[in-house]
């Protein structure tokens, strides 16, 4: 039982996988409605720059 506690508190955290640099942010449940409505605004104007393509495809 000591060593689940333990995996939990050193793994089962998001703060030390933020700590880390797995995860860039930890949400507020609180907040999670916001920054999602917020994060998805932003990508609807992406676009990505991709090049011409050189070759198409072959006539078969």
């Amino acid at each position: 039982m000591e060593k689940i506690e333990e995996y939990k508190k050193e793994f089962a955290n998001p703060y030390v996988a933020a700590g880390r640099g797995y995860i860039e942010d930890v949400i507020d449940p609180r907040e999670t409605r916001k920054v999602l409505i917020q994060t998805l605004f932003m990508s609807e104007s992406k676009a990505e720059a991709r090049p011409n393509k050189k070759h198409g495809n072959i006539p078969l």
